[in-house]
């Protein structure tokens, strides 16, 4: 009797790849302007509302010349003119910060931890919880009460 498969997987629609909306390049041939948006973020920039101009095929796709990708691992290739990226003010990292401390801070023994604390399920850290010392390496070492620093 055969195997049915999973249902995990889906069917993917085969397109034509003259039908594509976007042209395609594959990994081996991209013309020189393009680049994804990993490469973009290495070189500090950022698509800048712009929609990509061209898709780039999947490893597996390379193999099939005469269809187009829609594979989730297709990468989207954007014009290398882009703006650079947005850097947040003090204001904008002092409100994540607080907001990062609201998370990691446990409200029994007011320690911030390194990590976010399950606050909504357990209400405190599990050192409170269970009754034991935590760790020093889990926590900020300070003998002042926990105020809002930047964390990063």
């Amino acid at each position: 009797m055969p195997r049915t498969r999973g249902k995990g997987r889906r069917e993917l629609k085969r397109v034509p790849r003259s039908d594509a909306t976007l042209p395609e390049h594959d990994r081996g041939a991209l013309p020189e302007g393009l680049l994804t948006r990993r490469q973009l973020r290495e070189r500090g920039l950022s698509p800048g509302g712009h929609d990509p101009v061209g898709v780039l095929r999947c490893k597996y796709c390379a193999y099939r010349p005469d269809q187009s990708c829609n594979h989730p691992q297709r990468g989207w290739l954007y014009v290398k003119i882009a703006r650079p990226k947005r850097v947040p003010t003090l204001a904008q990292e002092w409100a994540l910060d607080r907001a990062m401390a609201a998370r990691s801070t446990c409200p029994a023994c007011k320690r911030r931890y390194y990590f976010c604390l399950p606050l909504r399920t357990q209400g405190c850290c599990d050192p409170c919880a269970r009754g034991y010392e935590p760790s020093p390496d889990t926590y900020f070492a300070s003998t002042a009460p926990v105020t809002h620093r930047l964390a990063a």
